[in-house]
This record gives C-alpha cells, sequence and structure tokens, in this order.
C-alpha cells in the first residue's frame, strides 16, 4: 500500500485548531515541549499572529488533505544583534510519525531561513529525543551545548541540547 504524499504550504487561521491538537499531544505527552499545561485556542492564535506580524513562516503539512504536521522558526533571543538568528519548531501528529513528515518540514524551514536571508538555526532538543537528535544531525546540524536538567517534567530533570546549523 503506499502512503500518500505529503502536501505543504502556509497555515491559515482555520488551521489552528489541528495545530493546537497536535501540539498539545506533544504537551501532555512527550518531552519535545517543556511545558506542563495545555494551550488555548486563543493562544495558539496569539503565536499565529505574532509569528505573521515579525515574518516568520508557519509552514503545515497535508496528507490526503488532513493536517498532520507543522513547523516555523522564531526569534532565537530578542536582542537585535541576533537578528540573523533563529530557533525552529517540527511537529508531527501522533499517528503520522515515522512518515518522514518531518524529515520534509525540516528541509522546507531550512529552505526558508535562507531565502530569508538568516544565518544560523537553531534547534533545542531534549537529550531523549533520539530521533530528533538523529534527524538534525543528518541535516548538517551540529551540537553545540547541553544543559544539564534545566527541565522538569513528568517528575524527572531533563537535559536540554542545543544543535545548530550554519546556513550561509
Amino acid at each position: 500500500m503506499e502512503t500518500p504524499s505529503i502536501t505543504l504550504r502556509n497555515a491559515t487561521e482555520s488551521d489552528l485548531p489541528a495545530i493546537l491538537e497536535i501540539y498539545n499531544d506533544i504537551i501532555l505527552t512527550t518531552t519535545a515541549v517543556y511545558s506542563e499545561e495545555p494551550h488555548t485556542l486563543q493562544m495558539r492564535l496569539d503565536w499565529f499572529n505574532e509569528r505573521k506580524q515579525a515574518g516568520f513562516p508557519v509552514i503545515v503539512a497535508e496528507q490526503a488533505g488532513v493536517l498532520v504536521g507543522f513547523a516555523t522558526y522564531g526569534k532565537f533571543r530578542l536582542w537585535p544583534c541576533y537578528r540573523f538568528t533563529v530557533e525552529h519548531s517540527v511537529y508531527v501528529h501522533k499517528n503520522s510519525r515515522g512518515q518522514g513528515i518531518s524529515k520534509i518540514l525540516l528541509q522546507e524551514i531550512i529552505s526558508l531561513a535562507k531565502s530569508a536571508g538568516m544565518h544560523a538555526l537553531i534547534a533545542g532538543v531534549d537529550s531523549e529525543n533520539d530521533i530528533s537528535l538523529q534527524l538534525h544531525l543528518k541535516f548538517g546540524f551540529t551540537q553545540v551545548a547541553r544543559f544539564k536538567e534545566v527541565g522538569f517534567k513528568f517528575g524527572r530533570w531533563l537535559d536540554l541540547i542545543f544543535l545548530e546549523l550554519i546556513l550561509s
């Protein structure tokens, strides 16, 4: 049986309920996001509008007309001298993982960051997320930092790994 192809497009406001569903599942069941409380639709709307106002992309992946993942990037740090460095996020619906969707989304985010004149792309990945770590390494990211026990979730301390890709 053939897997339906993936289509990428810019997210719209009407995508926010599906984006929220993916994000909240990740909050509640994984350490990919260092947050414990589910977000509201208003929080996702505010996030989406902030991204749009700043000129940052939010892209979605669709498979057979169903939103199966999303990706974005935004400011790495607030000070102006960091303006050419962005931090990205890639999330895939729990029922669609293992199909290469994160690879497609990450490739697009890298391309968009390059096109926007960004110099460096940062990933913050939980140290236990081997799949994400390996994905980033395959795309040429290098590990530049490991912050020990900076997060606490599910009753345990979490290490955060920063990876970096120089784009230019």
